[in-house]
């Protein structure tokens, strides 16, 4: 495939995609992605989209999560107005789109490479953020912990029960686990701390 071919395809791509107004969540047309992916008929593109709902359902994903039936206006030569059917896709779905195109078209093999890496992208970037989130939170749990273990120690005079304390509202938390209990559990180090391997909403 020519350099200027693929230019222009990714140009395409990335002035095509829409952004939600409420959620800031960005979606495709299937309209729009029947022209960019080179499929001139409306009948025969909405096929390949139903495989693709089929690939997601398998992939164990739900597929109205990605293919949104949705209608909108459009204009005819006579100036009229005529409501079509049209359907709004995330990213994951425009990839199961290329991945059951025709592989003999130039904007299938283009979009199939396209929406892997911009997909994988947005994957890093979300792990990145929930690191982010998760450093965040266990710094603010330190923090309170600091505090805690202070006012046990003026109260008691020992920093034991500190630990006694955490590990019971850790079984509080956990159903009955304490803190040991949780570890093995998650089979994780005996000298890291729990919250470094749990989902930031536990904490």
């Amino acid at each position: 495939m020519k350099k200027e071919v693929i230019t222009k395809l990714h140009s395409n791509f990335e002035h095509t995609v829409k952004v939600e107004d409420e959620t800031g969540m960005e979606f495709w047309l299937a309209r729009d992605l029947q022209d960019l992916l080179g499929y001139v008929r409306w009948e025969n593109f909405v096929k390949v989209v139903s495989k693709a709902k089929t690939s997601c359902v398998t992939a164990g994903y739900d597929a109205d999560d990605h293919f949104l039936d949705v209608t909108k206006m459009v204009t005819l030569g006579s100036g009229a107005q005529r409501e079509i059917a049209d359907v709004a896709l995330t990213r994951y779905a425009c990839y199961l789109i290329a991945q059951n195109g025709d592989p003999s078209k130039d904007e299938i093999a283009f979009a199939q490479t396209y929406f892997a890496v911009q997909t994988r992208k947005q994957e890093l970037i979300e792990k990145r953020i929930a690191e982010v989130e998760r450093l965040d939170t266990r710094k603010r749990l330190t923090a309170s912990e600091k505090e805690l273990s202070g006012i046990i120690f003026e109260r008691v005079g020992d920093q034991k029960s500190f630990g006694h304390i955490r590990s019971k509202g850790d079984a509080a938390l956990f159903g009955g686990l304490n803190t040991k209990d949780m570890k093995r559990k998650l089979n994780m180090p005996e000298n890291r701390a729990l919250a470094d391997f749990l989902p930031v909403e536990n904490y």
